[in-house]
Order: C-alpha cells, then structure tokens, then sequence
C-alpha cells in the first residue's frame, strides 16, 4: 500500500488505539473522517477533504481533516509507529493575518450584503488598495483576500466600483449568481481570491496570451487542506499560473499554497503540484473550462494549451499587475470604473482620511431582502457532448 496515498489509515488505528484519556472531550466528538460532497473515492489526500477547524492537542497537529493526523518535530508524539506516519514538516515563516477585521452589512443572501474590511484599529480600509500585495521584506510571500470559500458556490468578488471595495455576490438580471456543480466538482475547488494591490490592465495587450487583460485583481487559487473564511487574508506562496482567456480577455489564475498549510515546504514550484496533489491542475484546468456551460455559455479557452506556467513566470506576471495598480492608484492611467479611495497609498491622489474612510462604511446598506436558498446548489450537471443535463 502507497504510504503517500493511504497512509492515514495507519494512523487512524494507531490514534484509536490510544487511551481517550489522551484527547478532550471536544476533540474526541470531532475526531472523525470528513470527505467532501464530491468525493467518490478513497484516495486520501488532504487537499480533496472537506475542512473542520484546525485542532491541536498533545504535541499533534490535526490537519483540518481529523483522520489525517501531521506530527510536528520537536514538539512531542501520539503516535510512534516507524513507518506508519508520514511526518510533515513545515519549514515556511508562521504567519497571522490577525491585524485585518471584516465587518458585515446588509442580509446574507442578498444584494445588499457586503463585507467590509477594517485594520487591527478598526478603522475601514480597501482590500484592493490598503492590503500590501507582499506579506514579508523578501517579497516572496504574499496576501491573498479570500473571496470564496471552497466546496461553496456563491460567486463572491470585491467591489471594483464601490468606495473601499468592499466584497459583494455577483449579481446577473439581478439575482445572486451561484456557480454550477459540473459533475464531479462541486462549488469551487480551492480557496479563491485575488491578490490585492493588482490590477489586470484592460487596455495592455499580454505579448504572453496576444489578448489584454480582464480589469480585475489578479486571481488566486489556494489548494492547501484548510477551508477558508470568506474575507481571511492569508499568506501564501507562488506556485504557478494558468491563462484562461475568458471572453477573449487574460485571466490569469495564480496557483499558490499558504505558507502555514503542513505540506507547503513540499511545494516551490508547478512540479511539485502533481507531485503531492496528483491530479489537482488537471481538475482546475477542467473546471474553469466548463464551469460556465450550463448557464449556455460555451466553453473557456487557454492560452499555452491549457498548460500551467512556473512559479518564475506566475512571480514575473504578478510583479507586472502590481505596476499596473500602482499606475491605477496614482492615476497614471484611466480608472475604467475603478474606485480608488485608499487610506494609506502616500501620494495617491484618491487617498483619503480615515475619518472619511469610516464614513463611506457607516452610510453602507444595512438591510436588504434575502432571496429563498436557490434549489441550484444542490443540483449536479452532467456533461453530453457540448452540453449539461441537470439532475
């Protein structure tokens, strides 16, 4: 049996066989196998489970699928079997986005809701422009803000037009858009988001892909085994990119790991994807390819042949979406629609007070009317042919 594929199992018999007096309470009424809605096989990798809230008990760290179980060295054992626990050892910088703060208004669940972002003093910032795009000096790890979830469907995004660029749910002929369960992925796959202080530049043609860019954020996909809370701001490290050209426009999709998730030393480069999450930049590539086709669309093209780039070219694409924020935000370049308000950029022509900054938030919506929980998000689609059948 493959220690990389199954290697749990041994350590679930050997945890099981530990005395309870081993775990709290509440550990062992958590201490139990999750899978994801989708999953319909065993493999046991921690990237395909559904996450719970990271436990820590007796030296052990619990990845967020409680049957996985990641010892960390030095810091003492449950489990002493030789060869029956693959060790984990995460050599990446600890890392906390704890100074960032959301702030919800308006319903959940309807066109009023947003999430507002405030600093460790609580005052309102933009995720776009107020959040550095580099967590460290060495400018090699980077924030990402979490738009969605994995395993959710609800398709969250900040704000481009509206002061502090707050995150809203798309809306299209006025209801709340949901991405589709295109069998057999359901919701989104990874944690998404985009890297603040980025800008694809609607009007600059990519000598890459031959088409200009999307004027959005730059996108981020994280693929470690923790679930995500809407509006985190996570650390994480470059892996490499796809180029979706949706539209006929670059969408570059930046694939990254956090820095704290127990297999990021593993991960430095697109290799060593496939390596540890076999079969993950095939799935991705698939699901931006048809996620749009049952809503009649037809399906996404790439650039490079659907082909992911390194993590030199993901790193050079990104440096080169931040020049264009930074010519965004000073107001080198049109705006296309973007609000620019920001409270700490020096030299911004959009920068404001922060008492001007708290008043924009405080005159958000603070109601709304929630739509009924739409009967799509349980529904799979199936592929035939070019099309979907709903089920």
């Amino acid at each position: 049996m493959h220690p990389t594929v199954c290697w749990w199992r041994y350590a679930w018999r050997a945890a099981c066989a530990l005395p309870t007096s081993t775990f709290s309470a509440a550990a062992r009424r958590t201490h139990k196998q999750s899978f994801p809605p989708n999953s319909t096989s065993t493999r046991c990798h921690s990237s395909f489970f559904a996450a719970t809230d990271v436990q820590r008990f007796c030296g052990a760290h619990l990845s967020s699928v409680s049957t996985e179980i990641y010892i960390t060295p030095g810091r003492g054992s449950v489990l002493s079997h030789k060869h029956s626990v693959r060790e984990f050892s995460n050599s990446a910088p600890t890392m906390t986005a704890s100074k960032y703060q959301i702030a919800e208004r308006g319903a959940p669940n309807s066109t009023d809701y947003r999430v507002y972002f405030k600093n460790e003093n609580g005052q309102s910032i933009s995720p776009l422009h107020d959040i550095p795009l580099y967590a460290n000096d060495e400018q090699t790890v980077y924030n990402m803000v979490v738009e969605v979830p994995r395993w959710t469907n609800a398709k969250m995004e900040i704000s481009l037009g509206e002061g502090l660029n707050p995150i809203k749910q798309d809306v299209k002929k006025g209801k709340l858009r949901f991405v589709a369960n295109c069998f057999p992925h359901h919701g989104y796959i990874w944690n998404y988001g985009a890297f603040p202080q980025t800008w694809e530049n609607p009007d600059h043609l990519d000598s890459d892909t031959g088409c200009k860019g999307d004027n959005d954020p730059i996108d981020v996909l994280e693929i470690g085994s923790r679930i995500a809370k809407r509006g985190e701001v996570m650390q994480v490290k470059i892996l490499g990119t796809i180029a979706l050209i949706d539209e006929g426009e670059t969408d570059w999709k930046i694939i990254t790991i956090n820095v704290n998730d127990p297999v990021a030393d593993q991960l430095n480069d697109i290799g060593d994807v496939e390596t540890v999450f076999p079969g993950l930049l095939r799935a991705s590539v698939e699901w931006f390819k048809i996620y749009k086709i049952p809503d009649g669309k037809p399906e996404n093209q790439f650039a490079f042949n659907g082909e992911a780039k390194d993590a030199a070219f993901a790193t050079k694409t990104v440096a080169e979406t931040h020049r264009f924020w930074q010519q965004l935000v000073n107001k080198e370049v049109d705006s296309n629609g973007i609000s620019c308000l920001n409270t700490t950029v020096d030299g911004s022509p959009y920068l404001v007070a922060n008492d001007a900054a708290d008043e924009v938030f405080a005159k958000s919506a603070t109601g709304g009317n929630p739509e009924p929980v739409s009967e799509a998000l349980h529904k799979w689609h199936f592929r035939s042919e070019n099309s979907y059948s709903k089920l």
